[in-house]
């Protein structure tokens, strides 16, 4: 809650330079080589949230003209991490609004005085709205609170004879019916039971709207002529692998590159020139999922130089992509990697913790991902957004199958689906493909969860969605994730493969399991019947306080939610056989929502506490999903079954 302006415009802006760009150059992730550096960011910032009553002081005082301490108090806030729940002020975990973030960097003097060097600024995620500054000079504004976005600030710090920057960003968190995902701002105008100026900002989405530079945010350096973008996509002929490349350079059109493929070795397997081409692997080693292969996870490297004539002299530009060699496809009934039948037996998660929100931390994400291999979950969904960047690259490496998810939740009020938010919408899935485009791990795009798609403005809306995102990848099969009648959806026409949420015998039938079975087996029946797609089940779960038991089991207990999943999984055996190519459990930890009657401190489906302790749900999913993972599995000869699987689960 909070105390503010008298209307929703004064929340969020107006923004204050135009609409963001259209998309201009890649999003390479910034990886250090002979040719380029960089400079992280992360630590202590210096904070402030713009309390008065419009929001606008720190506009209206220009507080990135200056250090921000200059015109008031301000908090160190540790980046990356939201700031809801880092400090004590009540006031910040509700906070809507702009809050400001300031930095003062030390840069080396050669990024300063060497005019061949061009300096990058990267924001890996700012929640939601962001507008940068450095030294006080506007340099990037972006819409859109889990993809990253940068600017070239060269000429900023080579202007002179500096040796620091000052970088600004003020961030509003506020939701719109336009934004992604969607809400609204409710001003509560009964001055008898309210104060005057209050609203509440309003969602529909169950996870709390954390806010701040929740990513890395760092300095890069590229020279003046450099490989801007590169894309890959991958095929097989027989026991050949194909690697094609395209790569895309800026600042000259007179240059020339080098391509070549690496093994795990370092052997070069492949080698080209150009700007595009075709690689071919003898004898290639594919990339395989977790528990799929006895080799899951092979990446090779593919490592592009580029060199050109200037008159300054030479210039050499060189970046290292990892590579997996994979193919993805969908039938009426299957889901093949590779060309065999691939099972999704995993979960749905949360960038989200203790303290630090949906802040980055790598001893957190470590420990994640030793719970998914732990647990035999070969896969998961982005649920309900994209991941860091660091999380695609871990799943590359691992070997964890992503269904990669847009910001799309919560879509349910008819002005959402007007053009002005169609138009954000089909912007971020460019954004969201241009920077996981490469990654093998990611072997679906879905757009949005659980949107209103019976409404009549849903069909134009996901038919036009879901064909610019194959045209943006048509690698890929593109989803979205559905809990609507079959007869109503108006989306459901135009994806590859159904995926369908339901939690029967939780939010409707409290309590009686033994309906489920017959629930279940009715709603894939009905769903193949009439789309003949093979279907996923991308959401299932009950809410369960860990250490409440009780017997026979009763909503909330451990024993109800092991019940649950039990009644769930004797159905999912008997469509798997037919149809059904995954499940995909609600939810991997519990995470934090809105305060309300219905969540306790948050939602706790998880099967994992938020302190990442396990439930006895786990140990029921361990079981079975180990059972799956050798019942799915190939060697290299494309036998069946890797009994050497069993050794990682005993």
């Amino acid at each position: 809650m909070a105390r503010g302006p008298a209307g929703a415009a004064a929340v969020l802006g107006p923004l204050l330079w135009g609409c963001a760009l259209a998309l201009q150059g890649g999003m390479l992730y910034p990886r250090e080589s002979p040719s380029r550096e960089r400079k992280e960011l992360d630590g202590l910032w210096s904070f402030r949230a713009d309390f008065s009553d419009n929001r606008r002081q720190g506009f209206e005082q220009q507080w990135y003209r200056t250090p921000l301490r200059e015109s008031g108090p301000t908090l160190d806030m540790p980046v990356p991490s939201s700031f809801n729940d880092v400090g004590q002020d009540g006031r910040l975990r509700g906070f809507v609004g702009w809050v400001w973030y300031e930095r003062e960097v030390t840069l080396p003097q050669r990024w300063t005085q060497d005019l061949g060097t061009r300096v990058v600024l990267r924001i890996g995620s700012a929640h939601y709205y962001a507008i940068v500054w450095v030294n006080g000079v506007h340099v990037a504004e972006h819409e859109g609170g889990h993809l990253p976005f940068e600017a070239d600030v060269s000429k900023l710090v080579q202007s002179g004879p500096l040796s620091s920057c000052r970088i600004t960003i003020a961030i509003n968190n506020t939701l719109t019916p336009h934004t992604l995902p969607p809400g609204t701002i409710l001003y509560q105008k009964d001055t008898s039971k309210y104060p005057k100026g209050y609203f509440v900002q309003n969602t529909h989405f169950d996870f709390f709207n954390y806010a701040g530079l929740h990513r890395p945010v760092l300095l890069y350096t590229t020279p003046t002529i450099y490989i801007d973008d590169i894309t890959i996509t991958t095929g097989m002929d027989q026991n050949t692998g194909l690697v094609n490349y395209k790569v895309f350079v800026q600042g000259s059109e007179h240059f020339q590159l080098e391509v070549r493929l690496l093994d795990e070795e370092g052997k070069v397997v492949a080698q080209g020139t150009g700007g595009q081409g075709q690689l071919q692997v003898p004898s290639a080693y594919l990339w395989w999922p977790y528990l799929m292969h006895e080799h899951p996870a092979y990446l090779y490297s593919l490592e592009v130089r580029l060199t050109a004539q200037t008159a300054a002299g030479p210039v050499s530009d060189f970046y290292a992509l990892p590579v997996g060699i994979r193919t993805v496809a969908v039938t009426e009934n299957q889901f093949l990697i590779n060309g065999k039948p691939f099972y999704f037996h995993g979960v749905n998660k949360h960038e989200d913790a203790d303290i630090r929100g949906k802040g980055f931390d790598w001893p957190l994400l470590v420990k994640d991902f030793n719970l998914l291999r732990w647990l035999g979950a070969n896969s998961f969904r982005t649920s309900h957004y994209p991941y860091a960047e660091e999380v695609m690259q871990l799943c590359d490496r691992y070997g964890i199958v992503v269904i990669d998810e847009s910001p799309g939740v919560g879509i349910v009020l008819t002005q959402s689906y007007s053009n002005v938010s169609l138009q954000h919408h089909l912007e971020v899935m460019e954004e969201l493909v241009r920077r996981d485009k490469n990654h093998p791990a990611v072997v679906m795009w879905s757009v949005a969860n659980e949107p209103a798609s019976y409404l009549k403005p849903a069909g134009y809306y996901f038919k036009t969605l879901i064909a610019h995102t194959k045209d943006l990848d048509p690698s890929r099969p593109v989803t979205f994730v559905t809990n609507s009648n079959y007869e109503a959806d108006l989306g459901a026409p135009y994806v590859d493969v159904i995926c369908v949420n339901s939690y029967y015998s939780w939010y409707h039938d409290y309590g009686h399991m033994e309906v489920i079975q017959l629930q279940l087996a009715t709603q894939f029946e009905k769903w193949y019947r009439t789309y003949q797609k093979p279907i996923i089940q991308s959401e299932y779960g009950a809410e369960t306080i860990a250490g409440f038991h009780q017997d026979p089991p009763l909503m909330f207990s451990e024993e109800y939610q092991k019940g649950l999943l039990e009644q769930y999984h004797l159905v999912l055996d008997q469509k798997r056989k037919e149809y059904v190519v995954g499940e995909l459990i609600w939810n991997f930890a519990d995470f934090m929502t809105d305060q309300s009657p219905q969540r306790a401190m948050g939602n706790k489906k998880g099967i994992f506490t938020r302190q990442r302790q396990p439930k006895g749900a786990a140990f029921l999913l361990r079981e079975r999903y180990w059972k799956l993972a050798n019942e799915t599995s190939f060697d290299r000869n494309g036998k069946m079954g890797i009994k050497t699987c069993w050794l990682h689960h005993k």
